[in-house]
């Protein structure tokens, strides 16, 4: 959630921000709410007061007719203005939930991701002298994507993933794992972006697959039902992604300044519906319901939230570079960073099939927004407990990079070469 403080003090830029992320909000009915939320809360407090002051003041002797009179009075008021209270806070938070962060002053102004800005692009798309077959062709050809055998037993958009593909994506996930628990490469990417943080290595983390509905709502990051999957008997939602189970993990706790930055590398099998999506995405493993996917997260001070956030888009690209993939570095505008974001950075790599550039990472910056609502705080070395700020960063989600690395390393006959960066992790294997 966004401070209310600052929403009092700034209402009209707040206003403003939401309509930058298409993001409907009524500003003046939130104060007026909060107006009267804090009119009760004083009224309630006063009459608290009241009550232990007369409790007090008959402390040890018999009250008066009078006294018990008044007695019932305060409490008959207590209650119903406790009644009052509880509605209007129902009303205030629905309003406050619903006010979006507000984007940082770099991020380009849209109303679609068509206004996304293109940073720079890194590499040069491969030439075949033959037509490209695409991750869905590749995997039928050599027996390593059955979607068809998948539907019969879970339905649509599931997949059976076999033989050198299994190999690969598990070579994958060590290659990040090495990479990210190295603290000589952080800290050469730290340096080479000039950013103010530390060279702290990153830490595996298996997360739970699911999560209930209270901390998954306070991280903003629960989509409705038709996107997120529930479990029908249970308090429990399907993990979308690696990072919803990792950024509530401290959920009303109170962190020490000396332990941060946390950085964590997780690794979760997530799920989504993935309504509305048709077309060639639906073919291979783009996009399927249930997806293997490496995610960064990390919890830090606010002074360094923002270099963070840099040093996991640089984390993204060295990765992408490492095995020589053709990219785009997408700064995205304000409609498209999504709610809970004051910045997010996209990278876009080359399908040779479909002859474009697909999104394969993003790197969202959060500030306190997502630490508000999830009471997550550090106790600084001066003693004073502030808000976390948070971030999130796909390392890897294994699907779409898989057929990246399929579509942009075949050759002529169908066979598929191995990026140089891991054949060390799957037998040296060409």
């Amino acid at each position: 959630m966004l401070d209310i403080q600052y929403i009092r003090d700034n209402p009209e830029v707040v206003a403003q921000k939401a309509k930058q992320k298409n993001v409907k909000v009524d500003i003046p009915k939130l104060l007026e709410v909060d107006a009267q939320r804090r009119q009760l809360l004083g009224d309630a407090e006063l009459l608290r007061q009241l009550r232990n002051q007369q409790a007090a003041s008959t402390k040890g002797q018999k009250p008066s007719p009078e006294q018990i009179e008044q007695g019932k009075v305060l409490k008959t008021k207590l209650a119903k203005i406790e009644a009052e209270l509880e509605a209007v806070e129902t009303k205030f938070n629905d309003l406050h939930k619903k006010v979006p962060n507000v984007s940082l002053d770099t991020v380009p102004v849209g109303a679609t991701e068509d206004e996304n800005v293109v940073v720079k692009t890194v590499g040069e798309p491969p030439k075949f002298s033959f037509k490209a077959k695409s991750d869905a062709e590749l995997g039928s050809l050599h027996d390593t994507i059955d979607k068809e055998r998948a539907a019969k037993v879970a339905g649509a958009r599931f997949a059976y993933l076999k033989g050198d593909v299994v190999r690969l994506q598990f070579a994958i996930m060590q290659f990040v794992m090495d990479s990210l628990s190295d603290e000589k490469l952080i800290a050469r990417l730290v340096k080479e972006n000039n950013l103010k943080v530390s060279s702290k290595p990153f830490t595996p983390v298996l997360p739970p697959a699911m999560v209930k509905t209270e901390p998954y709502e306070a991280s903003a990051r629960l989509d409705a039902e038709e996107v997120t999957y529930k479990l029908a008997q249970d308090d429990l939602w399907m993990n979308a992604s690696a990072e919803h189970s990792l950024c509530t993990m401290y959920m009303n706790e109170i962190l020490d300044e000396k332990d941060l930055p946390i950085r964590y590398l997780g690794y979760a099998t997530s799920f989504r519906r993935e309504a509305g999506s048709y077309g060639k995405d639906t073919e291979g493993i783009f996009r399927m319901h249930q997806f293997d996917k490496m995610e960064m997260e990390v919890f830090s001070t606010a002074e360094t939230g923002l270099d963070e956030h840099k040093l996991l888009v640089a984390i993204q690209e060295y990765l992408v570079q490492q095995l020589e993939l053709p990219y785009q570095l997408i700064q995205k505008c304000t409609a498209d960073i999504g709610k809970p974001n004051a910045q997010g950075v996209d990278i876009n790599t080359w399908m040779p099939a479909q002859q474009q550039y697909r999104e394969t990472h993003t790197a969202d910056y959060m500030t306190d927004y997502q630490a508000r609502r999830l009471q997550t705080r550090v106790r600084r070395t001066s003693g004073a407990v502030e808000l976390v700020h948070t971030n999130d960063a796909t390392a890897f989600a294994m699907g779409r990079i898989l057929k990246a690395i399929m579509e942009n390393y075949q050759k002529d006959d169908g066979t598929i070469r191995v990026p140089k960066v891991l054949k060390p992790y799957i037998g040296g294997r060409a």
